[in-house]
């Protein structure tokens, strides 16, 4: 008896822990899927993905995230039959009780990891959420789970049928040296061309990679008449004229800012590494994140937005490499070292495939028109995307005119001639339209 009036008061205060446990709610906000969009720009930066591959990183877990979160009755339709080759959902649990952000997280997360090299260190994230959640409410979790699970298995079937594995084991890029126009490796790293084979990909809402085919660049030419002389020309005055503005030109803040090129290659003595940086894709998902913050998107909004952007993205990219190595034009810094200035560089590392169209402005074209779409047109941010990275904020009025800048600072930097600029951001608007108009969200 005096062991159990010792023990009694003990045992009634286990019990009541233990039921506080389990009926404890997991609250998921939109800001949890901010982090783990975060996580997965992070991992992707640590592993040195290329823009176009980087785009398919971010593209499927969104939409495993979104599908799960908008299966059964809910404010959003299902992409199936709207993206291509994604067929019905053969899902087996039933929704109810079934805690569907939760499910939509862990789906993300599952996809995710499939997708990087650093699968560890999405599982080590993963797993730290995993604890939280089981150690909240055991029940809800696990159902949460259980429910994800047909939906990633989905997703990663649908993705593994996209292309991509084939593309790694198709031959690099032939490159021809006897003709100046054909574009060719640019110093320092003087690396093959990166993803030639990119036009392949299955794309989600473009009838084809060639659907917004540009009208061709400029006739090569080195007479100093010819129109594409005349651009390259510009291109050496201008950023000649920029260096002797020092550091403060403006021309140049904006050409940094919108670097975004992960195969920066820094010497440092006998040693050339790459230098990490976000891709252009990722920065636009972080614009997006900017603006759904902003407007104080609830979850399913954000899923929305994010997915719907990292559609965009995807087939933007996929748009744009059918063109740079069907007309595989030269870049500036070739030609203005070999027949101008051989001590001339670019502001900016030029980047590791061929100049025609900007990839930058492409992307940028498109996201801006399906963010426009969804939170409007003069939508006042500050961008701190690349504040990690070194480089300060900077304000615009619209999506739209962030996009004109992405675009015009790849002349800035001394890597693109103007028709890859204007005539990039009018295919990316082109594809960014198309997906507005080819989507039905709601």
């Amino acid at each position: 008896m005096i062991f159990l009036r010792k023990t009694f008061p003990i045992i009634c205060i286990l019990l009541l822990f233990s039921c506080k446990k389990e009926s404890e709610k997991i609250e998921i906000t939109a800001e949890d899927y901010h982090k783990v969009t975060d996580k997965l720009t992070s991992v992707m930066v640590h592993d040195i993905f290329s823009p176009p591959v980087a785009s398919r990183v971010y593209v499927y877990p969104n939409i495993a995230a979104y599908e799960v979160l908008n299966s059964e009755d809910s404010k959003y339709n299902s992409l199936v039959s709207q993206l291509n080759g994604l067929t019905a959902f053969a899902t087996e649990n039933n929704s109810n009780n079934v805690d569907k952000k939760l499910a939509a997280l862990i789906a993300y997360l599952d996809v995710a990891k499939e997708l990087v090299f650093s699968k560890e260190k999405i599982e080590l994230y993963r797993d730290s959420l995993f604890t939280v959640w089981k150690n909240r409410n055991e029940n809800a979790f696990l159902s949460a789970k259980e429910y994800s699970k047909p939906f990633s298995k989905h997703v990663k079937n649908w993705m593994n049928s996209d292309s991509y594995k084939e593309t790694r084991t198709m031959p690099d890029f032939n490159i021809s040296s006897n003709n100046p126009g054909i574009w060719e490796p640019t110093p320092p790293a003087y690396m093959k061309g990166i993803e030639p084979h990119w036009n392949k990909i299955r794309t989600f809402v473009l009838d084809s990679a060639a659907q917004f085919k540009p009208i061709p660049p400029p006739k090569f030419s080195m007479e100093k008449e010819s129109a594409f002389f005349k651009e390259l020309k510009y291109v050496y005055d201008l950023t000649n004229e920029i260096k002797e503005k020092g550091n403060d030109s403006e021309e140049l803040k904006i050409a940094q800012f919108w670097d975004c090129n992960p195969f920066v290659a820094v010497n440092k003595g006998h040693f050339m590494f790459a230098s990490k940086k976000i891709t252009p894709g990722a920065h636009w998902i972080g614009i997006c994140k900017i603006a759904a913050k902003k407007t104080d998107s609830d979850f399913e909004k954000t899923v929305f937005a994010y997915t719907k952007t990292s559609i965009a993205i995807f087939d933007a990219f996929i748009s744009c490499w059918d063109e740079k190595y069907r007309s595989n034009l030269v870049r500036p810094e070739t030609l203005i070292n070999k027949f101008m200035d051989d001590s001339w560089t670019p502001l900016l590392q030029t980047p590791p495939f061929p100049e025609y169209t900007s990839g930058h402005s492409v992307v940028s074209g498109a996201t801006a028109e399906v963010l426009t779409a969804i939170f409007g047109d003069n939508f006042y941010f500050e961008d701190t995307t690349e504040i990690p990275y070194g480089l300060p904020m900077r304000k615009f009025t619209s999506f739209r005119n962030a996009a004109k800048e992405a675009a015009i600072s790849r002349i800035y930097g001394g890597i693109h001639y103007n028709a890859a600029v204007n005539e990039g951001l009018t295919q990316g608007i082109q594809v960014g339209q198309f997906v507005n108009k080819s989507l039905n969200f709601k």
